[in-house]
């Protein structure tokens, strides 16, 4: 029987006490157990909760696939969306009835036998025991009787989950509801709005995406020569849309949501403010009919002013100048059950040497 709606505030509000009394809530110190990974093999990520001296963990496991950071981490895609990230935590089932009342007794049991356990975190701890043990819970609140045994198999007992890519740890430590009942094949309560779902998981492939190295082809190559035109381009067959793919499957709960990322520009930034970028903006747009950006050089166009393209002012000297070359990505998303949208367009590029030469020569 899930907590109701009147009783959430005083829940959340005294779990504050209870994390404090615990020292580390079931799922507070997430660790992740990824396979290598390479373009379509995927990875797999176990959420692991609470202190090694708990030895709680979580039963959910995110299955990552197509275009994902090798090893698991963050991938190499930046949202454009300065105010988007990725959800720092989330909601996730955990035990099933019965693995839960044996995990969970055992650790409020140790609790309240720990020398000095009194006060606001014995009473915390007091309150969260008669919450799944009796029919009445918190400050008279439902509760679970017995844990909840008697729909052992129908259900699961869901708990936070932290995201370890989140760098700020209130943030990443937020999601501290006690654990919760939920039937299989049924959504979450509405007010858990950070339970996993379809969009959380679209917004973890995307932080696990991986885009390919945007070297751009340069003609001349490395070496070019002050006002001389440097044309620059994209091959389509090297340069094409990318996918990844979220999963959560266990009994009575199974979501997915796949990333998808289409390259729609091409920024260069000469690495001196003595160049001319072709177009002026920098912007180098995709060709509708082929996808390419850019044009390659051909014999006979040195001449010419390249559509994409740079033109040095200055010498490098003795030295180099590093060409950056961005590629924005227009991204969205597909899930379980029709669901999907647009996301915030991603960037990702690469720097390269170029060695700009005084000798004004004329390549035909």
């Amino acid at each position: 029987m899930p907590v109701s709606k009147a009783r959430h505030a005083t829940l959340r509000t005294s779990t504050v006490a209870l994390t404090l009394a615990f020292g580390a809530l079931i799922l507070a110190e997430p660790a992740y157990a990824v396979e290598p990974t390479g373009n379509g093999q995927g990875a797999s990520t176990n959420q692991r909760g609470g202190s090694d001296k708990t030895g709680i963990y979580a039963a959910a496991r995110i299955q990552y696939s197509g275009s994902v950071a090798k090893g698991g981490g963050t991938g190499n895609v930046t949202s454009s969306d300065v105010n988007w990230t990725p959800p720092p935590c989330w909601y996730a089932p955990y035990l099933g009835a019965k693995d839960f009342k044996k995990e969970m007794s055992k650790h409020i049991e140790d609790q309240l036998k720990a020398p000095g356990m009194g006060g606001t975190a014995g009473s915390a701890i007091g309150q969260t025991q008669r919450h799944y043990e009796d029919e009445f819970g918190w400050s008279g609140a439902p509760g679970y009787k017995d844990y909840n045994v008697e729909n052992d198999g129908k259900g699961m007992f869901w708990a936070g989950v932290e995201n370890p890519d989140e760098p700020d740890y209130l943030k990443r430590s937020s999601c501290t509801d006690l654990p919760f009942w939920v039937e299989n094949g049924e959504a979450p309560p509405p007010r858990y709005e950070e339970a996993i779902s379809p969009e959380i998981l679209a917004a973890l492939a995307y932080q696990h995406m991986e885009l390919p190295d945007t070297e751009v082809t340069l003609a001349p190559e490395t070496n070019t020569k002050v006002n001389l035109p440097t044309w620059a381009w994209l091959d389509k067959a090297v340069f094409d849309e990318v996918q990844a793919t979220a999963a959560l499957n266990v009994p009575g709960f199974n979501i997915q949501a796949t990333t998808t990322a289409r390259p729609v520009s091409l920024k260069l930034e000469p690495g001196t403010k003595d160049a001319v970028t072709y177009p002026a903006s920098g912007e180098c747009a995709i060709n509708d009919a082929d996808k390419s950006i850019g044009e390659p050089y051909a014999k006979g166009k040195a001449d010419q002013t390249p559509p994409c393209g740079i033109r040095y002012l200055r010498s490098s000297g003795d030295g180099t100048y590093k060409l950056r070359a961005t590629v924005t990505w227009e991204i969205d998303w597909t899930g379980t059950g029709g669901t999907g949208g647009d996301m915030p367009d991603g960037t990702f590029g690469n720097e390269q040497a170029v060695t700009v030469q005084e000798i004004q020569a004329v390549n035909r």
